[in-house]
């Protein structure tokens, strides 16, 4: 078995025009001195960090590296959240999801996923530059507005929505593949790829591409009320990131999974800091432990209450205390009888 790496911190949370949040240098001294040992970047923010610099120029990569070390800080790996959404977006989020990318691409769907394929062809290359074998993103969305089926779904919408994602994404798993670098599908409601039903209906349609991979974040399957500890028996073999991030779903006579449109602290489903929520974490880094997940533990922030300052200090505790030192000696080991074989044919009567 090996020993999950952490704690480590997501920045897009944190990341603000004030300091110490304005730049790389001074968030990595914060975090480093609450503890954290690794940091997840946001590559759209340019305060913290310049994808297209990354991508070609080997030496900014090892000025990333470098400051980092300097915090006792290593990079773990970098985020396109808002740019793979933009890879697959359904026409009646065209104005909302404009905000994710540049204003010259506004009010024109064509081009923004032009961009969006750049940026992820480019997070590839960053990637490989950083020594970095995993990237986390979003799948984006051309079906969730029919996610509820009513009124019912034409034959065939579902598996050709799949068809043009697979189709979109394919050209991408494979930069990421000529990189040695993983991607990591965040499995979240907004997405094509929300449960492990979709995954598996992605998975098929891109052939089962290795670089195919899973982030996996209970805190969205709390809300989806799915089984987060059966995900990982089941997909253990593609999850190759980890966002430890807590929630915790209260169903009332009022609302249920859909929230009722209510703000995030009114929500039967909710986001919580870490501890404050029902996630069995305990069980999570036991079953990443035990199938050998040595990736990082990476805290992500996400709470309808709690400051964030006071969510990433607790944040770092809270990892610290769940990775499990994994042991390279049975317990019963004193017990242990030198016996041959011929010593076993006769314990089992065989002569």
């Amino acid at each position: 078995m090996r020993t999950i790496k952490g704690p480590a911190l997501f920045l897009a949370q944190f990341a603000d025009d004030n300091p110490p949040f304005n730049s790389l240098d001074s968030i990595a001294k914060w975090a480093s001195g609450l503890g954290y040992k690794g940091v997840q970047i946001p590559s759209w923010d340019s305060r913290l960090f310049d994808l297209e610099r990354a991508a070609s120029d080997q030496g900014y990569c090892e000025e990333i590296k470098a400051l980092l070390a300097h915090h006792g800080l290593e990079l773990t790996e970098l985020s396109t959240h808002l740019q793979g959404q933009l890879v697959a977006v359904h026409p009646a989020y065209d104005e909302m999801f404009d905000g994710f990318a540049p204003r010259e691409v506004h009010n024109n769907p064509q081009a923004r996923q032009a961009w969006a394929v750049r940026q992820m062809m480019l997070a590839a290359k960053a990637s490989k530059n950083l020594g970095l074998t995993a990237h986390v993103t979003f799948s984006g969305a051309l079906l969730w507005p029919y996610i509820y089926p009513w009124p019912q779904r034409p034959q065939g919408l579902v598996e050709a929505g799949f068809e043009e994602l697979a189709k979109r994404w394919m050209p991408i798993l494979d930069a990421f593949d000529a990189a040695g670098v993983d991607v990591c599908y965040e499995i979240h409601p907004g997405e094509d790829l929300h449960d492990g039903a979709t995954f598996e209906r992605f998975l098929s349609a891109v052939n089962n591409h290795p670089r195919a991979n899973i982030l996996y974040d209970p805190s969205h399957f709390v809300l989806q009320q799915l089984d987060y500890l059966a995900f990982i028996d089941r997909y253990h073999e593609r999850i190759k990131m980890f966002h430890v991030k807590d929630a915790e779903f209260n169903p009332s006579a009022q609302q249920g999974v859909y929230g009722g449109y209510q703000s995030w602290v009114e929500r039967a489903g909710r986001f919580r800091s870490l501890g404050d929520g029902q996630v069995n974490f305990s069980q999570i880094f036991s079953k990443l432990s035990q199938y050998n997940f040595d990736g990082w533990a990476v805290v992500e922030w996400e709470c309808c209450m709690k400051h964030p300052e006071a969510g990433a200090a607790e944040g770092a505790k809270f990892v610290e205390q769940h990775i499990i030192p994994v042991t390279d000696k049975a317990f019963d080991d004193f017990a242990d009888a030198d016996v041959d074989k011929q010593t076993n044919q006769q314990i089992l009567g065989l002569s």
